[in-house]
C-alpha cells in the first residue's frame, strides 16, 4: 500500500488527542461535584484513542498500547462492584459512600470519597468495553 503524505493530519491529530485526553481527565475529576464522572470521562478517552485509530492504524496503535481491553473492562467492573460491596461490609446498603477529609501536603484539606473509586471502575469498564467493540468492528478478518 502506498504511504500517503499526511503530515498535517498526523500533527493536528497529535495536538487534538492531547486536548481530548486533558478534557477527559477534567470530566472525570469534576464528576464528583459537577456533571461528568467515570462514564463520560471514559467515553472522551475512547474518542481520543479512536482518533488515533483513524489517523494511524489500529495495528500500529495496538503495538504502542499493548493492553487487552477485555481485561481492562473486567477490572473496571470488579473495582465498581467491590466498591459497592464495601458499604455492605459495614451493614449499609450496596453502593453506600464513605467520605472524609485528608490533609495532603500540596493540596491542603482535601475531600476523599469511595465514589471516586467507583468512578475509576466505571471509567475502566467503559474504556475497555467501548474499545473492544470498536476494535472488533474495525477488524478486517
Amino acid at each position: 500500500m502506498k504511504e500517503l503524505n499526511d503530515v498535517i493530519l498526523r500533527t493536528v491529530a497529535k495536538v487534538a488527542v492531547v486536548i481530548i485526553l486533558t478534557f477527559s481527565i477534567n470530566l472525570f475529576i469534576s464528576g464528583h461535584h459537577r456533571p461528568g464522572g467515570g462514564f463520560i470521562g471514559g467515553l472522551a478517552f475512547v474518542a481520543a484513542i479512536v482518533l488515533l485509530f483513524l489517523v494511524y492504524d489500529i495495528e500500529k496503535v495496538q503495538k504502542n498500547i499493548p493492553i487487552d481491553f477485555k481485561v481492562l473492562a473486567a477490572i473496571g467492573v470488579l473495582i465498581s462492584v467491590f466498591t459497592g460491596v464495601g458499604g455492605m461490609i459495614k451493614g449499609k446498603p450496596f453502593l453506600s459512600q464513605v467520605f472524609g477529609h485528608v490533609n495532603l501536603p500540596v493540596f491542603g484539606q482535601t475531600e476523599m470519597a469511595t465514589a471516586v473509586l467507583f468512578d475509576v471502575g466505571v471509567a475502566l469498564a467503559v474504556i475497555g468495553t467501548s474499545l473492544t467493540i470498536i476494535m472488533s468492528i474495525g477488524d478486517d478478518r
